[in-house]
C-alpha cells in the first residue's frame, strides 16, 4: 500500500490562479519591450509550481541567459512583486570571496525564513561568477556554498549544522534544568517550582523554531517554560525527522547569467554601428546546445547537467523594439508632465531620431537608452519647462535640427528657446579627420568589392564612421559555411582592404590596419593546410600535440606560397575592378555608411548583379541539389 499523502486539488481555487497568471503575462509584456517570447516561456514553465506545488517531487529550476541590460533580473522582480511572493523571495549571488558573508545557500535560506520547505522563490543571479573551471580550465578549489549543487540535484538541502545545536541546546537546558532542581530541592513538576520556571524568551524561541522546525510561532516558544520547551525538544530528537534534509520541491529556483562565450558578438567593436537586427539575427541562432558548450567552460560537466534543461535565451533587441522603448519612455515624460505641470508636451520624431544614434549599443541592452533619455530629453525640457510655465504655456514642443545641431523647444505662440547640442557619440564620429575617413573609405570598400564579386550578394553594413575615438569602419558579412571554397573566399575578402589601400593610395601609404586582416587571412590559410586538409600535398593532421604532433615547419613555405598566390588573385581582382572600388569608397566617404541596397545600385552601375540576402542568411553550396542531380 502507497504511503505517499494524496493531495488535495481545488479546481476553483486552480481556475482563479490560472486567470491571475494570465493577466500578469499581459501586464508584463506591457512593461517590457521585445521580450514577449521570453515572458511566455517562463510563464508556461512555473505554471505547475504556481498552480499545484504541492504536486511536485523537486524544484522548478529555470535558467535566463542574455546579455547585459536586457532586464533579466527586472523580469523576475516584477514577477515577484505581481505574484506578491515579495515575503517568500530571496536573490542570491555566490561568490568565491572570502569576504562573503554566508558559507551555505541553507544559511542563507535560513537568514531570509524559506528554509522550511514551504512554497518561495530564488534568484540565483550573475551565476557566472560563481565558476568552478577557471579561463585556463583549471578546477577551482571552493567550499563556499557547494551545497547550490545540493539544491539543483535533488531539491534537499541538508542540516549539517544542526546535531551539533541541537546538542548544545539539550545540554544547556538539561543543565538549567538540574540546576533549579538543587536551587529550590523540590521535583521539576511542583507547583511551587513550576511558578518560578524561566521563561524561553524572544530571542531564544526565534533559534529554537528554525533548529528544531517548531510549528508554534515565536512569541507562542517564547512564552514556554524552560522545561516544557526540554520536553519538546526531547521529542523532536527522538523522532530523528529533525535531522532530515529541508526538501524544497515546492521553490521554484531561477538562474541567471551572462554567458559571453554563448554571446560571441558581445565584444564587437563599435557596436552602436552595427545595425540592431543584425546582432539580433545573430541571437536568434544560439541554442541550447551553445548554452551548454558556454556552461561547460566554467562548470563542471555533472553540474552542467544539474541546470537542467530550461533554459530561456535572451535575443538582442530590434531596431522596432529600441523605438518601441523610446516611445514608450518618452510617453512617460509626457504623462508626468501632465499629471505634474498640466503641460502638454510634444517630442518629435527627430528627437527620438537623436536619442536612438547616441543611445542605442545593441549589445548593451535598454540601460544607455534610459540614459540619453534623461539627457537629450529630460534635461533639456527641464531647462525650459519653467519659462512655459511662467508665460502660462499649455503645450510645449521639443525638436531637434540635424543641420544646425540644436534642440528647438516652442511653446505659447511666439516663445522658442535654442539650445546647441550634439549627442556624445555624435560628437565622437563627427570629429574623424577626413583624410582618415577617405582610408578608411577605401579600405572598407576593398573588402565590400571582395565579398560582393566572390559571394554575388552585397555585405549587411558598410561604415566608414563610426563611434570611436580611433577612427575604424566595418564591412559586416554574413555567415559563411566553411567549404573549402568559401574558406579561400574568405581569406581574399581579408586581404583586399589592404591591398585597396595599396591600389588607391600607394604602396607607401598603406596602413597597418592590414595587419588584422592578414593575421585572420595568415590563421586561415594555416588551418587551410595543417587542419582542414583541403591541401591534396598534406595528408596529415599537423596540428595535434603531445606524441601525435606532427612538425609544422615542413608546412611554412606552402602556407607562405599559397597567402602569395591569393594576395595576386585579390591584386587582380580589385585592379580589373578598380573603377566598381572607387565609386563605392567616394560615396561611403560622403555617407559614412552604406546599407545593402546602395551597394546594389553601386555595383549594377558597372555590370555586376548583387542579391540582397536578410541577417539570417548563410552562405552555402547547393548542395541539395547537386544530391537531387545525382543518378
Amino acid at each position: 500500500m502507497s504511503t505517499e499523502q494524496k493531495v488535495e486539488v481545488n479546481l476553483e481555487e486552480i481556475n482563479i490562479k490560472k486567470r491571475r497568471l494570465e493577466v500578469i503575462k499581459q501586464e508584463l509584456k506591457s512593461e517590457f519591450i521585445g521580450i514577449d517570447y521570453i515572458i511566455d516561456e517562463l510563464i508556461n514553465y512555473i505554471q505547475i509550481w504556481y498552480l499545484m506545488p504541492d504536486v511536485l517531487v523537486r524544484p522548478i529550476v529555470v535558467n535566463l541567459w542574455g546579455m547585459t541590460g536586457v532586464g533579466k533580473t527586472d523580469l523576475i522582480r516584477r514577477l515577484v512583486s505581481k505574484l506578491e511572493y515579495q515575503d517568500r523571495f530571496v536573490e542570491v549571488e555566490l561568490s568565491h570571496g572570502e569576504n562573503y558573508w554566508y558559507t551555505s545557500v541553507a544559511s542563507i535560506f535560513e537568514s531570509n525564513c524559506i528554509n522550511d520547505g514551504k512554497p518561495a522563490i530564488v534568484l540565483f543571479d550573475e551565476i557566472q561568477r560563481f565558476y568552478t573551471i577557471d579561463p585556463e580550465g583549471k578546477v577551482v578549489t571552493n567550499t563556499r556554498s557547494q551545497d547550490f549543487w545540493e539544491l539543483l540535484s535533488d531539491g534537499r538541502l541538508s542540516k549539517k549544522d544542526n546535531k551539533e545545536s541541537i546538542d548544545e541546546y539539550m545540554q544547556r537546558y538539561m543543565h538549567s534544568s538540574t540546576q533549579r532542581q538543587k536551587r529550590k530541592n523540590k521535583p521539576v513538576d511542583d507547583d511551587v517550582a513550576d511558578d518560578d520556571d524561566d521563561l524561553v524568551g524572544l530571542w531564544e524561541a526565534y533559534n529554537l523554531k528554525k533548529t528544531f522546525v517548531l510549528n508554534e510561532s515565536v512569541h507562542e516558544i517564547a512564552e514556554m517554560k524552560e522545561d516544557d520547551m526540554l520536553k519538546i525538544m526531547q521529542q523532536k530528537r527522538d523522532k530523528k525527522t529533525v535531522f532530515e534534509p529541508i526538501n524544497h520541491a515546492k521553490t521554484l529556483i531561477i538562474i541567471s547569467g551572462n554567458l559571453d562565450e554563448a554571446y560571441s558578438m558581445a565584444d564587437e567593436a563599435g557596436e552602436t554601428d552595427v545595425d540592431a537586427d543584425i546582432f539580433r539575427a545573430f541571437t536568434e541562432k544560439i541554442t541550447i546546445i551553445d548554452i551548454k558548450k558556454a556552461l561547460s567552460r566554467k562548470f563542471k560537466p555533472e553540474q552542467v547537467a544539474r541546470f537542467g534543461n530550461i533554459h530561456l535565451i535572451y535575443r538582442s533587441l530590434k531596431k522596432q523594439d529600441f523605438n518601441a522603448l523610446i516611445d514608450l519612455e518618452v510617453r512617460k515624460i509626457q504623462e508626468r508632465n501632465i499629471e505634474h505641470f498640466g503641460l502638454k508636451t510634444t517630442v518629435t520624431d527627430a528627437v527620438k531620431q537623436l536619442v536612438y544614434q547616441n543611445g542605442v549599443f545593441p549589445v548593451q541592452g535598454v540601460r544607455p537608452v534610459f540614459s540619453s533619455i534623461v539627457d537629450v530629453v529630460e534635461a533639456n525640457l527641464s531647462s525650459v519647462i519653467f519659462e512655459a510655465l511662467v508665460e502660462s504655456a499649455e503645450e510645449i514642443t521639443l525638436d531637434y535640427n540635424f543641420v544646425e545641431k540644436e534642440l528647438i523647444a516652442t511653446w505659447g505662440e511666439t516663445s522658442e528657446k535654442r539650445i546647441p547640442y550634439i549627442g556624445k557619440v555624435d560628437l565622437i564620429r563627427q570629429n574623424n579627420l577626413p583624410d582618415m575617413i577617405a582610408n578608411i573609405s577605401v579600405h572598407e570598400s576593398g573588402h565590400a568589392v571582395a565579398y560582393s564579386l566572390l559571394l554575388g550578394v552585397a555585405p549587411l553594413q558598410l561604415k566608414s564612421r563610426v563611434a570611436s575615438s580611433y577612427a575604424g569602419g566595418f564591412s559586416f558579412p554574413h555567415q559563411i559555411h566553411m567549404s573549402e571554397q568559401n574558406v579561400l573566399k574568405k581569406i581574399k575578402i581579408y586581404l583586399a582592404g589592404g591591398l585597396a589601400e595599396s591600389l588607391i593610395f600607394g604602396e607607401e601609404n598603406v596602413t597597418i590596419a592590414q595587419s588584422f586582416d592578414r593575421e585572420d587571412a595568415a590563421g586561415l590559410v594555416m588551418e587551410y593546410i595543417r587542419k582542414f586538409g583541403f591541401d591534396r600535398n598534406f595528408a596529415s593532421y599537423y596540428m595535434s600535440s603531445a606524441e601525435y604532433s606532427m612538425d609544422m615547419t615542413v608546412t611554412d613555405w606552402p602556407i607562405e606560397k599559397m597567402m602569395k598566390n591569393l594576395e595576386q588573385e585579390t591584386q587582380e581582382l580589385l585592379v580589373q575592378n578598380k573603377d566598381y572600388l572607387v565609386a563605392l569608397s567616394k560615396v561611403l566617404f560622403q555617407k559614412g555608411s552604406l546599407k545593402p541596397e546602395e551597394v546594389v545600385e553601386i555595383a549594377q552601375k558597372f555590370g555586376h548583379t548583387l542579391k540582397i540576402h536578410n541577417e539570417n542568411h548563410l552562405i552555402i553550396a547547393p548542395y541539395q541539389d547537386t544530391l537531387d542531380q545525382q543518378s
